[in-house]
């Protein structure tokens, strides 16, 4: 019985270490996705959703994106697909909430295409890969910081040859946005390592 308490109290430990070690490249990696400005070459772009306010408009980190998307592409206009479902709490879905509000930053309509079934990454990158122009080489992926790792990683999964632009993250989220990015990583090596992925 004490044998199997101390194996216990160990496998604990090594989670919780592997835990805070993950935190701690999710926070390095998002800081050199912060530093690179978005690749001008590919031939599309997508935007990862993020949660629509009760008023029907963006939140903060969603807006970030947005306008990281919009710099994006008045740098090298190209097609862009904006990823997001409705949640339970949001008004609309976030794809077309997201549409509108890079139309309203002075993108074309015909230009933006809106993806409104996807509840998760995975979902995201295998929808947004169907409505990809023919003939797409590249794309580029546009979400926060910390979660550009991982995006690219499942795009690669995908097929697709993906570059990551990472908007910042507003200092006040940094640490629960991290710590939850961390816990994904680790879910995510563990589906690859089971060949759920």
């Amino acid at each position: 019985m004490k044998n199997h308490m101390v194996k216990l109290l160990i496998l604990l430990v090594l989670c919780i270490g592997l835990w805070f070690a993950a935190i701690g490249i999710v926070w390095i990696v998002s800081i050199r996705n912060n530093s690179e400005p978005p690749r001008q070459d590919t031939d599309a772009i997508i935007v990862l959703g993020a949660q629509v306010l009760p008023n029907g408009q963006p939140n903060r980190i969603l807006k970030t994106r947005l306008e990281m998307a919009a710099e994006a592409y008045f740098a090298a206009p190209r097609p862009i697909i904006c990823c997001g479902a409705q949640g339970d709490d949001e008004p609309a879905p976030e794809g077309n909430v997201m549409r509108e509000y890079l139309i309203q930053l002075g993108i074309p309509e015909t230009d933006i295409f809106a993806e409104t079934q996807s509840r998760n990454t995975y979902e995201n990158i295998r929808n947004a890969k169907q409505m990809l122009p023919q003939g797409t080489r590249s794309v580029l992926i546009v979400t926060s910081d910390y979660h550009i790792a991982r995006a690219l990683w499942i795009a690669g999964d995908n097929g697709l040859q993906a570059y990551g632009a990472g908007s910042p993250t507003y200092w006040k989220w940094r640490f629960k946005n991290h710590t939850k990015e961390a816990l994904s990583w680790i879910k995510y090596c563990y589906m690859k390592l089971t060949h759920q992925v």
